[in-house]
């Protein structure tokens, strides 16, 4: 408890929103949060802090040191060497935009806890490919498991289960859908009486999260995008989510004992703080929180995603291994 109230009081001194700043309210009386929003100023944003920082916090960062930050990332995107990126996606990201150096906010350094002695045996049996580069690729928005390669990785590619639940286009996961990529970076807040629905364009995923107090479904129950629960702390929507999907924690954690606390916070007309304590106490030393920025922006509405009318690669991927065994196949057999 302690822990998460230090985490709240160091995100309200590095982000706080202006004081004087009242959001409006919903005709039920509630902070008004509803919008298209985007995050894709904040792409090539690492998670944590570079070393080029070490020993300072993410509000001690100039001005001018952000806008040559902002300067490199861009180049960095335009000058991507041709493959999948945003320019083949017809969308730049504009990353000049950006609002800070890294997102993680607690601990102070900037750094992820380190990992307990359990979750370092849990976690060995897995394929960690993708969490190798968590900052800058696709580590941030998807998790990897045992068996699990990826269609970014060299294979054996046997089954569909040999790629990443993204790839099969079932899911991102939390708080991976919302972490900026490039492309695919809209979202859609809907507000009714005593619920709140969060729309994410990349993989279509959809919550409908209950603000009424209902509990958590039983334990046995367990989702892709986890079991939220929202209240209201003041001006401030907090969800809590629990019962995750072993194959779609974030970061490899425990499914049975992960806790991601989300905090939105509307700090001016046109732009939300999405704050993530991610709490998991088998398998990091402490919780840890991040922060970004979600632009408003209805120029970046959600569009359709039809990822499975589209995802040629898996089938494709499947009949060249196929293809390529034969071959060798044939090869070892020829007289």
């Amino acid at each position: 408890m302690i822990r998460g109230l230090f985490a709240i009081g160091a995100l309200a001194m590095v982000f706080a929103a202006p004081p004087s700043y009242v959001p409006p309210r919903t005709p039920w009386g509630d902070p008004d949060l509803q919008g298209n929003y985007t995050n894709k100023y904040e792409a090539n944003t690492p998670l944590e802090r570079p070393d080029e920082f070490a020993g300072r916090r993410v509000g001690d960062v100039s001005a001018a040191e952000l806008a040559d930050l902002r300067e490199k990332r861009q180049k960095e995107f335009v000058e991507r060497p041709a493959a999948v990126g945003p320019l083949q996606f017809r969308d730049p990201l504009d990353v000049t935009r950006g609002s800070r150096a890294w997102f993680l906010v607690d601990p102070p350094d900037g750094r992820i806890p380190p990992r307990t002695p359990e979750a370092q045996r849990r976690i060995e049996r897995y394929d960690a490919s993708f969490e190798a580069s968590l900052d800058s690729g696709l580590g941030g928005i998807m998790n990897s498991r045992d068996g699990a390669r990826g269609s970014f990785g060299a294979g054996p590619f046997d089954g569909p289960e040999d790629f990443t639940l993204w790839d099969r286009c079932i899911t991102r996961g939390l708080p991976g859908s919302m972490m900026p990529y490039i492309h695919g970076n809209s979202y859609q807040i809907v507000q009714a009486p005593g619920f709140v629905a969060i729309r994410y364009e990349f993989v279509h995923d959809t919550r409908v999260i209950p603000l009424d107090g209902r509990p958590h479904v039983r334990k046995g129950v367990q989702l892709e995008m986890g079991d939220a629960r929202g209240h209201w702390q003041g001006n401030t929507l907090v969800i809590e989510t629990t019962n995750f999907k072993d194959r779609s924690t974030y970061r490899n954690a425990n499914a049975a004992t992960l806790r991601v606390t989300e905090r939105f916070t509307r700090t001016a007309p046109d732009r939300l703080e999405w704050a993530v304590t991610v709490a998991d106490s088998t398998t990091w030393a402490r919780p840890w929180t991040f922060a970004m920025p979600l632009t408003m922006n209805d120029g970046e509405a959600v569009l359709e995603f039809a990822c499975h009318e589209g995802n040629y690669a898996v089938p494709h991927i499947l009949s060249g291994a196929r293809a390529s065994e034969h071959d060798h196949v044939k090869a070892a057999t020829r007289p």
